[in-house]
This record gives structure tokens, C-alpha cells and sequence, in this order.
């Protein structure tokens, strides 16, 4: 009995996967998460549970309303237990090293869910055992997460992601960064970046993104005006400019990113495109309550949609899907 129960667990261990950054997976992978995730929206994915016996950390650091709750639920509707952590809960306020309260976590949970708004090193670290996957629900540098709910919402939205023209305005955050080396992937989108200049994506990101872009026969293109912007396009998506836990070095960044709001006249030459924001928003800031509050925003169906890639993204990092 002992051989077969450490059979089992080795079998276990040697499917973890981890879900820090969207580099990490193959094309195949993030393709199949993301319509995974567009069989939960639809109710398409049965009533499985994958996850029964499982336990989850939630720990976010910062704060949270969607990712949270869409993983806190996501979880739970899978089978899993949830254990949540706030930002004063763990040891390492005290100076135990990240790698020790990986390995501890390791041995007691079978996911652990994180947002801490710092270097993805720490969840590198957490990542450094065999038993427990770890999800980045967003660092500094990236939110790989809100990427699979922005492909599930195209998904929901057009039936497709391939051939897509987005048009997005605002600084170049981690959103972004997800957004860039998500649709980078897929054959045929035209993903367009209009940054305030000093807030643009990374050049590591962008030739990152373009590498991606010249494999899958897509294109990323950023530049930092207003000028001949491109009509037609599918999708215009913004998101707030203060993301959390960040502040802007620059005492007039707000006149600086003023030109880059989105208003009704975006529609002007893209009648037909949706509107995506990653939420919270703020009116008057980066979006018009006409815009974000009128018939063209699917703002919150993609909120929604938070909850099904988090279930897409947990079943994926205990074995399942491709």
C-alpha cells in the first residue's frame, strides 16, 4: 500500500504546472486555457469538479476585487478548498525567506494563487518545489491572468481571436504587458499601442511580444501619439491609470496621459468595435462614463469572464486541458 500511495503521489507531482508568466507556455498551452475558459462562460464544460480534495492559498498582498473573488469562486466551484492569506498573514513580514515559505506551503497546499505587485522573483521562489503549482494573479511586471480573461471575452465576443485588430490606449502596465504576449500568439491580429511617452511597455516586452508577433504571422506596434489611428478596429481597450501599487514619477503625468482618454469619437471610424477595460475604472480619467457605461462596453461580461479563466488556469495547473 505504501508503494502505490508514493506511486500516486509521484504521478501527482510530476503534473504540477505553474502559471507565472505567459512565456512560460507554449502557444498550444495558452491557446487551449484560453478556450477552456470560453467552455466554462458558455456552461460547456459540465459540472466536473478537478479540483475535489484539493486546497488553495489566496494570498494578495494588494488589493482586490475581481481576481480574488474569481479565483476564491473559481476554486470552490472546481472542488478545491480555499485557505486565504491577507498582507499581514505571512512570515515573511518577520524575515523568513521566500523560498522557505514555499517550501512550507508546498506541504500543506496544492495551489497557491498570488498577488503580491512585486517582482515575479518571489513567485519564481514559491515555484521551486514539485508539489504545489503557483499562480501569478498579478506582479510588477506582469498580469497573466487578466490576459486568458481578455482572450475568453474576444472569444465569447467574435467566436475567434485569430485575425483581431485591437486598438489599445493608456500606459504600457502590466495589462498591457499580458495583452502583448497574449494576442502576439495568435495568426493575424494587429494589436495596436498608443502609450503616453516615458510609459510605454519594456523594450525585453516588446521584443518579446514581436518575436511571438513574427512567428504566429501577427503584428504588435506601439508608438506614443495620437496620430492615424487605425479604423475598423475589433476591440479598444483601456485601463486605469493608476495601477495598483504603482505611482507615476512624473509630477504632470495626468496632462500627459489626457489625450490618451477614451471618448465617443474613438467610434467615429470603429462603429462597430467593443470596448474591453480590466476594471476598476474611473470615469472622467481614462474612460467617459458614455463609453464605459454605453452599449458597446462588454467591461463587465469580461469581468465575469475573470472567474472562468481562473477556472481555465487552476484546472490547467493540476493536469488538465492540454
Amino acid at each position: 500500500m505504501r508503494e502505490s500511495s508514493e506511486s500516486q503521489a509521484s504521478v501527482s507531482r510530476s503534473s504540477v504546472r505553474h502559471f507565472i508568466s505567459l512565456d512560460d507556455l507554449t502557444d498550444e498551452e495558452l491557446h487551449a486555457v484560453a478556450e477552456r475558459g470560453a467552455e466554462f462562460a458558455d456552461r460547456a464544460a459540465g459540472a466536473e469538479r478537478p479540483l475535489d480534495g484539493c486546497v488553495a492559498g489566496i494570498y494578495f498582498a494588494k488589493t482586490s476585487t475581481r481576481t480574488r473573488t474569481a479565483f476564491s469562486a473559481g476554486a470552490q466551484r472546481l472542488g478545491a478548498s480555499i485557505v486565504a492569506y491577507g498582507p499581514g498573514d505571512l512570515q515573511t513580514n518577520t524575515g523568513e525567506t521566500s523560498e522557505d515559505t514555499g517550501r512550507v506551503f508546498s506541504r500543506m497546499l496544492d495551489v497557491l494563487v498570488a498577488r503580491t505587485a512585486g517582482p515575479q522573483a518571489e513567485m519564481r521562489a514559491w515555484a521551486r518545489q514539485d508539489r504545489m503549482s503557483v499562480i501569478n494573479a498579478m506582479s510588477a511586471e506582469e498580469h497573466p491572468t487578466q490576459a486568458i480573461a481578455d482572450l475568453v471575452t474576444l472569444l465569447g465576443q467574435f467566436g475567434r481571436v485569430k485575425g483581431l485588430r485591437v486598438l489599445y490606449l493608456g500606459e504600457g502596465n502590466n495589462t498591457a504587458v499580458a495583452l502583448a504576449l497574449a494576442l502576439s500568439r495568435y495568426p493575424g491580429v494587429e494589436l495596436e499601442l498608443r502609450t503616453p511617452r516615458g510609459y510605454g511597455l519594456a523594450a525585453d516586452v516588446l521584443e518579446s511580444a514581436s518575436k511571438h508577433a513574427a512567428r504566429c504571422g501577427a503584428s504588435v506596434r506601439e508608438s506614443h501619439d495620437l496620430d492615424d489611428l487605425p479604423r475598423d478596429v475589433d476591440a479598444i481597450y483601456t485601463t486605469r491609470w493608476q495601477t495598483t501599487g504603482t505611482t507615476k514619477p512624473d509630477a504632470d503625468w495626468r496632462e500627459r496621459f489626457a489625450p490618451f482618454q477614451v471618448g465617443a469619437r474613438l467610434w467615429e471610424t470603429s462603429p462597430d468595435a467593443v470596448f474591453l477595460h480590466d476594471l476598476p475604472a474611473h470615469r472622467g480619467d481614462e474612460v467617459t462614463a458614455e463609453v464605459l457605461d454605453g452599449p458597446r462596453s462588454i467591461a463587465f461580461a469580461q469581468a465575469e469572464n475573470k472567474m472562468h479563466s481562473a477556472m481555465a488556469v487552476l484546472e490547467w495547473c493540476r493536469g488538465g486541458v492540454a
